[in-house]
């Protein structure tokens, strides 16, 4: 039965993507929903863009074996860099009419950088991608006992059937349903086990006092840990087309101001919900903890006897895996097609942008599902997703916006040593995040840069 019914919620969220095909006339209407999302629909795309398979999988999974330090990198740092965007992003970028943050680098940087910045957003999302076809794969692997390549691949053709027909008016409008699920069923299900585990205070009183400190330790690499988790998704997320999308889609600049703060505050409660489920599992089922980690909370739920609990579960977590990866989809999708693709091909109309569309959102995900089938680990793949936005393209997007004479050349440095100091260290160094240094050092590429530049020009 939980199959079947998880077969229709699958089969109305493809008839979303259907019925919305037919409003899609231009690529802005593809790309942006032609501008035009009220509020509390832009707020819902901003929550269920952040909600996937790295919150209710990665994240609570972290949580039960490091407590709230464990997971300062998501939430608290996904929710940080959501609520940046509302607050100083938004009134820079709104009245720009363009489709693509490389729209924005070509502006202030030029071509060159416009094509570089455009292939590193490309690839940065590929991770993120494939941990919510990672995720699908587990989740339908345990529902039906199919292999688990087999059922990434369906989620995979799910995910783009929607996305291709309806772009981000499907995509929108379907996380409008998939955050009622969420929330409803997230609910629902801590209400349930919080009951079987003997209530609230019993579920929170059966864990270390140090299981909800929020600060690190006073040493120098604790604190430099700790400062990355937060950086990780609070500053990778402002660089980050899927987040540019949803607030060039709204039908104001207040209404994206107001969403992205909305949307915050919905993932921060909302999130909570499966950090306490895992807390429920270890009263209820602590053997399964030590179980496959990336699916413990999936394992508490097939153990329970309630077939609602099962529907509602599986319903809320289906839907935050497909609405995360339908705009983790579309993201990279518009950057290939506008920045990679389309400055090679100049004389190309409207329409025949909207196909190139189309087809890059074939490409991105047959590219993502590859990964998929590579690495397992979740909250990985979005951590070091996020993180290549951070020291690649965060400088830039700043100094884009605040320096008065923006610096090709710096750009195009702080970009370059900014990644390759984050890969020396996340492939020498075990003990220090790759990300602090990485920062630094694209910062002061910016700052080598442009100095280079004046010189030349002078």
């Amino acid at each position: 039965m939980v199959l079947t019914l998880v077969i229709i919620y699958i089969f109305i969220t493809l008839s979303i993507g259907f019925y919305f095909s037919r409003k899609i006339k231009s690529s802005k209407d593809f790309a942006l929903a032609g501008r035009r999302l009220p509020l509390f629909i832009s707020a819902s795309a901003f929550f269920a863009t952040w909600f996937g398979a790295e919150t209710v999988m990665g994240a609570s999974t972290e949580f039960a074996e490091g407590g709230l330090l464990s997971v300062i990198e998501d939430p608290f740092g996904a929710a940080l860099g959501l609520i940046l965007v509302g607050l100083f992003l938004v009134k820079h970028f709104y009245k720009k009419n363009i489709l693509s943050l490389g729209d924005f680098y070509r502006e202030k940087f030029g071509k060159r950088f416009e094509l570089w910045s455009s292939v590193v957003m490309v690839i940065s999302f590929f991770g993120w991608i494939a941990a919510q076809l990672v995720a699908f794969g587990i989740v339908l692997n345990l529902l039906s006992g199919w292999g688990e390549t087999t059922c990434m691949i369906i989620g995979a053709l799910v995910v783009v059937a929607y996305t291709y027909s309806g772009g981000m008016f499907a995509i929108s409008f379907s996380d409008f349903i998939q955050s009622v699920v969420i929330v409803g069923g997230m609910l629902f299900v801590a209400i349930e086990f919080s009951s079987q585990a003997g209530g609230v205070s019993k579920v929170m009183d059966g864990v270390p006092d140090h299981f909800y400190r929020m600060l690190p330790d006073g040493n120098f690499n604790s604190i430099s840990w700790y400062m990355a988790a937060w950086l990780t998704l609070g500053l990778g997320s402002l660089p980050s087309q899927d987040v540019f999308q949803r607030m060039m889609a709204a039908k104001s600049e207040r209404t994206a101001k107001h969403s992205a703060i909305l949307g915050a505050g919905m993932y921060l409660t909302i999130a909570f919900l499966p950090l306490f489920l895992v807390l429920c599992a270890k009263v209820i089922m602590p053997e399964i903890i030590d179980e496959d980690s990336r699916s413990t909370l999936v394992s508490l739920v097939m153990s329970s006897s309630s077939v609602w609990v099962k529907v509602l579960f599986f319903g809320a977590l289906l839907s935050a895996v497909m609405s995360t990866a339908s705009a983790a989809i579309l993201a990279p999708s518009v950057v290939l097609a506008e920045n990679i693709i389309k400055p090679h091909q100049p004389h190309l109309s409207d329409k025949q942008l909207l196909k190139l569309l189309r087809a890059s959102v074939l490409i991105i995900c047959a590219f993502s599902l590859g990964l998929s089938m590579l690495r397992g680990n979740i909250y990985e793949l979005v951590g070091e997703s996020s993180a290549m936005g951070v020291v690649a393209l965060f400088v830039p997007l700043i100094m884009g916006i605040y320096d008065k004479k923006p610096s090709a050349k710096g750009a195009m440095l702080s970009m370059i040593l900014g990644t390759l100091t984050w890969l020396i260290f996340l492939n020498t160094i075990d003990n220090y995040p790759a990300l602090i240094p990485a920062l630094v050092v694209s910062f002061l590429g910016y700052i080598v840069g442009k100095g280079l530049e004046n010189k030349t020009t002078n």
